[in-house]
């Protein structure tokens, strides 16, 4: 067990811009992984390596590298902290055990933190903090501090370090339990030395409210901090380490990623704080055929084999590669395991560490290791897999849901083919891109997370698939029906001077309740219309009501009786009767005081208590019918019935509104009539059309 106890699998999160994957480089550099410090703003990163990160100079998916450092093995995972990207961050985060939260030193706390934090939260995941850019101008420790702080209660963040000097003049840290402090040369050199006397009185202070924090995680420690008895530094940092692994505290250290000031000593934090697979103990999932058997995999390299799929990469040319997490057991190459998901069985070639954009060949894989294999039938991501002799499953997070859509086309005629598979591609890689088609417009659906996200897909798609794509606002599904009575006449008579047509249909036509659809009743006697005959009539009503009468829409919610009619013994056919049928139903349907229906959704938004009233001041100016509201602790859920055609852009109004804290989903709820303004401009609409056709 010696070996996994030195495995570090850590995810780095915070909000985009804030130095995440810059901290990242400067581990690989001072490692000596790397030869030279990567860049996120000139785009030598080796971790946004992507040609649409290097044009955003942001991480829009996550990278993976290993970074030696004495004797431990780190593997970094350096998560997207852009808002429409944060699905993968997630769900890599269930395949670490661990996270280092970067916080900008200048503009604090901002919301992907935040929501990065909640998804430690649910995985109960260690964290550490580190307030970077302290070298930036305005750079406060203590700003950020507080800002953590107010906005992150468990685990309890508290400084473990202070800074030495700010802006210009940042130069190191001082170790609150060591009494420390460290200064760092332009190499990342550190030298260590007293704490300087300016900072002593600053320093001591802090050290104790450390100290109490970390006493109160410790039953014989408490004890002995309210008697008043000297505890040693050893005692100490063992309660820190064991208070982190349980996620009790998260201590927070500032550094200068750019700078490379500090960055040697979190490295030795990750190590000495953060657990190992073994500390953080078994993995527990359950049985195959029955959730309810819980099934425990121990972090053992000769226990049988079990992981899970963190992520999904699609390329054109090397085919698919797929990422997972070991919890336990041993892989080598050239073997073979059991998809527990979808119970299929996966042989692979080569094991693969990840060292960003490259991938390197493994000779094994164990207990905390994220490699990754190629070329899998059947797997995607989130997928269990187990040796097929001791299958387990692991709950895997189920994907956010899109928030924005778009109908899609080729910009080229006769790449219609190459774009959906592309697509289709596409979404094997990123679950949280959907591609439907709406029956009733014809239109094929993309839905994703949000602008930049859709955006980010096509440039990849005309990158790995050169196809050109076309974004439109989709089509809104409107409905017509009626709300009169009507009885009407279709006639169809055409001679030709052989045999004619005739057909000859009395209907009478009427509202149904909403949602009831459409009834059909034969109230022919007599024979006035032969029996075989009047299927042919409801169906020449049924195509009328699909193409729609004043919108092109189609028709719901109605009631037509075949009342009366006449045939011809010769001319009278079921075409006939057809036309007849149609002819009436669309007389009748403008004598019955049509109208447009429109789709109203079941709006749910999460906003913080102090956006509540101007968020529920825009669904009220969006035609929204409040339905209620429930508090959540600081936030509040607000639930509403609004018109689809006033959400086609609500996500960026939203962001705009909360400053990105807030978020909401959809689906679809029922139909209503739709306001005259509306009614009018839909008809309005068609009727050009209709002329051309």
């Amino acid at each position: 067990m010696k070996d996994v106890q030195k495995q570090r699998p850590v995810s780095q999160i915070s909000h985009g811009g804030d130095g995440k994957t810059s901290l990242a480089e400067a581990f690989l550099f001072l490692a000596k992984v790397t030869s030279r410090l990567g860049s996120v703003a000139d785009g030598t990163s080796c971790l946004d390596f992507e040609p649409e990160e290097i044009k955003r100079k942001s991480s829009l998916s996550t990278s993976f590298h290993s970074v030696p450092w004495k004797g431990f093995n780190i593997t970094f995972a350096d998560t997207p902290g852009g808002e429409n990207f944060l699905n993968d961050t997630r769900t890599v985060m269930a395949g670490t055990d661990s996270s280092v939260v970067v916080v900008d030193a200048v503009d604090m706390v901002k919301v992907s933190t935040e929501k990065g934090w909640a998804f430690a939260d649910a995985l109960s995941l260690p964290r550490i903090v580190v307030v970077n850019k302290m070298d930036k101008e305005r750079a406060d420790f203590f700003k950020a501090f507080e800002s953590i702080a107010e906005n992150f209660v468990s685990p309890k963040p508290i400084p473990a370090a202070i800074p030495i000097g700010a802006e210009d003049s940042f130069r190191g840290m001082v170790d609150l339990l060591a009494s420390k402090a460290y200064v760092f040369d332009a190499s990342g050199k550190a030298t260590e030395g007293p704490v300087p006397d300016e900072l002593a009185a600053q320093a001591a202070e802090w050290r104790e409210k450390l100290v109490e924090a970390v006493c109160e995680t410790d039953d014989e420690l408490i004890e002995k901090y309210l008697e008043g008895t000297d505890i040693a530094p050893e005692e100490l940092d063992r309660a820190l380490t064991a208070a982190v692994a349980q996620a009790k505290i998260a201590p927070v250290f500032p550094a200068a990623a750019l700078k490379l000031s500090c960055v040697t000593y979190l490295l030795d934090a990750v190590t000495r704080l953060l657990p190992s697979p073994v500390a953080r103990g078994a993995i527990v999932g359950h049985a195959p055929m029955d959730p309810e058997i819980p099934v425990q995999r121990e972090p053992d390299p000769q226990a049988p084999f079990s992981g899970m799929v963190v992520k999904t990469v699609v390329d054109p040319f090397a085919g698919q590669l797929t990422i997972f997490r070991v919890f336990s057991g041993t892989l080598t190459p050239d073997g073979g395991f059991l998809n527990v998901t979808r119970s299929q069985k996966e042989r692979y070639g080569q094991l693969l560490s990840l060292e960003g954009k490259a991938q390197k060949a493994a000779e094994e894989a164990g207990p905390g290791d994220i490699v990754a294999v190629s070329k899998l039938k059947s797997t995607q991501t989130g997928d269990s897999l187990a040796d097929e002799a001791s299958p387990v499953v692991f709950l895997a997070t189920a994907p956010m849901e899109p928030v924005v859509s778009f109908a899609v086309e080729a910009k080229n005629k006769g790449d219609e083919e190459k774009l959906f598979a592309a697509i289709n591609k596409m979404t094997l890689e990123d679950v949280t891109l959907r591609l439907t088609r709406n029956a009733q417009t014809k239109e094929m659906i993309l839905s994703g997370m949000g602008q930049v996200h859709v955006d980010a897909t096509l440039e990849k798609i005309k990158r790995k698939y050169n196809v050109d794509v076309v974004l439109k606002a989709p089509k809104v599904a409107y409905k017509e029906t009626i709300k009169g009575k009507a009885k009407i006449q279709g006639k169809y008579k055409k001679q030709t001077g052989g045999k004619g047509q005739y057909g000859d249909a009395v209907i009478e036509l009427e509202p149904m309740p909403r949602g009831e659809g459409f009834v059909f009743e034969d109230k022919i006697v007599g024979g006035v219309i032969p029996r075989q005959f009047i299927p042919a009539v409801e169906k020449g009503i049924v195509e009328a009501m699909a193409g729609g009468v004043v919108s092109g829409n189609p028709v719901v919610d109605c009631k037509v009786a075949l009342v009366f009619g006449s045939y011809h013994d010769v001319d009278s056919s079921e075409m006939a009767f057809k036309i007849a049928g149609s002819m009436a139903f669309k007389k009748a349907f403008m004598e019955c005081k049509p109208t447009i229906l429109e789709p109203v959704m079941l709006l749910t938004v999460t906003v913080p208590d102090e956006f509540m009233g101007d968020v529920m001041g825009d669904i009220s100016s969006r035609r929204g019918k409040l339905l209620g509201t429930e508090s959540h602790g600081k936030k509040q859920v607000i639930n509403a019935h609004v018109p689809q055609m006033e959400l086609l852009t609500y996500s960026p109004t939203l962001t705009s509104m909360t400053g990105g804290r807030g978020s909401f989903s959809m689906e679809f709820a029922h139909y209503d009539e739709a306001p005259a303004p509306v009614r009018d401009k839909v008809i309005s609409e068609y009727k050009p059309q209709e002329e051309k056709e």
